[in-house]
This record gives C-alpha cells, sequence and structure tokens, in this order.
C-alpha cells in the first residue's frame, strides 16, 4: 500500500477517459484509494485533478470549484453529442452570420442562467448513465439545472471552410461546455457542436 498522500495534477491527453488515469495512477502507486475531481470527456485536455490516499477525503472541496476552459464552438452543424465525436444530425449554411451577430448571441451565456445538460453527460436517469441510454438510441431529456459563467471572451471567430469560435471560459462546476455550444448554434438558427476542449484550471490548480 502507497503511504503517498497528495494531490497530483494531471494534463489529460485527448483519447483517454479519466477513468483510464485513475486506473493507471492506481497500478503504479499501488493503491485503491486514487479519485478525480471533475471527468473530462475523452476528447477533452488538460487539468485533471487526482487525489491519493487520504487526499481523496478532500476532493469534494475541489470538485465544487470554478473551472477555466479553452473551447472551439463550430457553427452550422449539429451532432447527436453536441461534440465532433458524435453523428452529425443537420448541417446549415453560416454565411450570412456576422461576427456581431456571434457575439451577441454568447452575451446570454455570461452570468446566472438555467442550462439543459447534454443528453450525452454522466449524469444518471433511473440508475443509468445518460451518455449508455443516447448510445442504446434512446430519447434522453434532462432537466435545466442553475450554472454560472464568470467570464467568457471570444478569443477569435475563424471563417473557411467551417465557421469556428474560439471562446476562454471561467465557470462554476457543473457548467457543460458543449451545451453552450449547443446553445450558441440554436440562437443564431443554425446548430453548432464542440470541436475542441482544454480544460487550464480546476479552482486552486491550473
Amino acid at each position: 500500500m502507497s503511504k503517498e498522500h497528495g494531490f497530483l495534477v494531471i494534463d489529460k491527453p485527448a483519447g483517454i477517459t479519466s477513468h483510464d488515469v485513475v486506473a493507471q495512477i492506481r497500478k503504479r502507486l499501488s493503491t485503491k484509494q486514487v479519485g478525480h475531481a471533475g471527468t473530462l470527456d475523452p476528447m477533452a485536455t488538460g487539468v485533471l485533478v487526482i487525489g491519493i490516499n487520504n487526499a481523496t477525503k478532500f476532493l469534494q472541496y475541489i470538485v465544487t470549484g470554478k473551472k477555466r476552459y479553452l473551447a472551439t464552438i463550430r457553427l452550422g452543424i449539429t451532432t447527436v453529442t453536441d461534440d465532433k465525436e458524435g453523428e452529425v444530425l443537420e448541417v446549415k449554411d453560416w454565411q450570412s452570420i456576422t461576427d456581431t451577430q456571434i457575439r451577441s448571441a454568447l452575451d446570454k451565456f455570461r452570468g446566472t442562467f438555467m442550462q439543459i445538460p447534454s443528453s450525452v453527460s454522466a449524469k444518471k436517469i433511473a440508475g443509468e448513465r445518460a451518455y449508455d441510454l443516447v448510445r442504446e438510441g434512446k430519447e434522453v431529456e434532462l432537466a435545466a439545472k442553475e450554472v454560472t459563467v464568470d467570464d467568457l471572451d471570444v478569443l477569435g471567430i475563424n471563417r473557411g471552410e467551417y465557421l469556428d469560435v474560439e471562446i476562454d471560459v471561467i465557470c462554476s462546476a457543473g457548467t457543460y461546455i458543449r451545451a453552450i455550444a449547443r446553445d450558441l448554434g440554436k440562437a443564431l438558427d443554425v446548430g453548432g457542436h464542440l470541436i475542441s476542449l482544454r480544460r487550464t484550471e480546476v479552482s486552486p490548480f491550473d
């Protein structure tokens, strides 16, 4: 049994789950007392705070802290998962959308508001994870919950083959960046999904 206690800040690469990281650390440190403070999707990269041994007792306080993300939203395409991993549901012409319209639509995602989580979230419905139900082809409707976005900066609006919006978001725990991508697309009536996500901070760790 490992006698090491404390927090380990991992820069999670894309393509593995948060649980994969936990499993690797359990094996390397020969202890089962390993947990993490907030799941990152397999496609997402960045800060994953790991608690080891006695530190796992304090993860609950880190889970509820503020998070910061760098994200890229692609407008004009809707997917079943609200990100690039999912099947494309609809493609719309985005050429008439202006930068001013995008910035104005993003204004409603600042402050405190009600957000419907992505249908492929890890939330449970009658004991089953929402994303498992979606993969089984079942309809999933999750209740809206209150979230707070303290700051949302537009870093870039890039037009080429696609229309991509880069944002920097500081938000409360439980905020879904995929849902912001989905809802921005809805607000502009062209659809949208997340193509990249990097968590840069899980307060107080960056």
